[in-house]
């Protein structure tokens, strides 16, 4: 009897369970796309609602999300735009895209973010028909990688409401240590501008609250001066004129 155990079988054999294989994992992966998207569109809506003290886990993000009003601003000029849909726009992609970003100088990269979008989204929650917060996507690098996260602003436009970062890959237990909730709550109440310029920093070691100009400083990650450093840059370039400097200022004033 012939053995029936032939390369060629066992070729034929291993490519049908490849193929087999591969149509299984696409359908899967097209029948999980709109629920893998859906996934994502909550988290990102509960890190906004996290970063500004606001998450409820006992509501529904969706709920909680009807206080906040997307809008998208034109970082050149610090005003409102309609040029592109606020709720889809893809801020990340775009800082990518030449046409839609500005190459920074290095004098200007503080963050080490290489180009800015030219727009951006920001977050404006109400109460009973008044400005609540001010949540706006912040990024940086620090030691290892980029942070993305979001800075939480009150109505006065100045006043941290909190920070928190939904993205890095910085050391555990040292840079790190940006998710922990007792770092993240020296943040609120700080003051980000002193008259028009930038204040608040990042500082080495611990502040002295008894000291003037404390209202300006959050301590720094013991262990962690490069992601500490990259935090305080991200923070102030975010802040200033290549910022949402502008935008900030105009609703200081209310003129947007």
């Amino acid at each position: 009897m012939a053995n029936q155990d032939t390369v060629g079988k066992t070729f034929r054999v291993a490519l049908a369970l490849c193929l087999v294989c591969s149509v299984i994992v696409s359908t899967a992966a097209v029948m999980l796309k709109d629920s893998q998207d859906r996934n994502v569109e909550q988290d990102m809506k509960r890190n906004i609602l996290q970063a500004a003290g606001m998450y409820d886990a006992n509501k529904s993000v969706d709920e909680q999300f009807e206080r906040v009003n997307t809008r998208l601003v034109d970082l050149r000029t610090g005003v409102y735009s309609d040029d592109h849909d606020a709720d889809s726009f893809d801020q990340r992609k775009s800082a990518k895209d030449p046409a839609l970003s500005l190459e920074l100088t290095a004098a200007d990269d503080i963050a080490k973010i290489s180009r800015r979008e030219n727009y951006a989204q920001v977050y404006l929650v109400e109460a009973e028909g008044e400005l609540d917060k001010i949540i706006l996507p912040v990024k940086g690098y620090a030691l290892w990688s980029t942070l993305y996260g979001f800075l939480a602003l009150e109505p006065d436009g100045t006043t941290v409401a909190g920070l928190g970062f939904y993205e890095h890959k910085e050391t555990p237990g040292l840079g790190g240590e940006i998710d922990n909730p007792a770092w993240k709550a020296l943040w609120p109440g700080k003051q980000v501008y002193q008259g028009e310029a930038v204040a608040i920093d990042v500082i080495k070691g611990s502040v002295d609250n008894t000291r003037p100009g404390s209202e300006y400083q959050v301590d720094g990650l013991s262990g962690a001066t490069l992601t500490s450093r990259g935090v305080g840059n991200l923070v102030r370039f975010w802040m200033g004129d290549m910022g949402y400097g502008p935008f900030l200022a105009k609703l200081r004033k209310g003129e947007v």
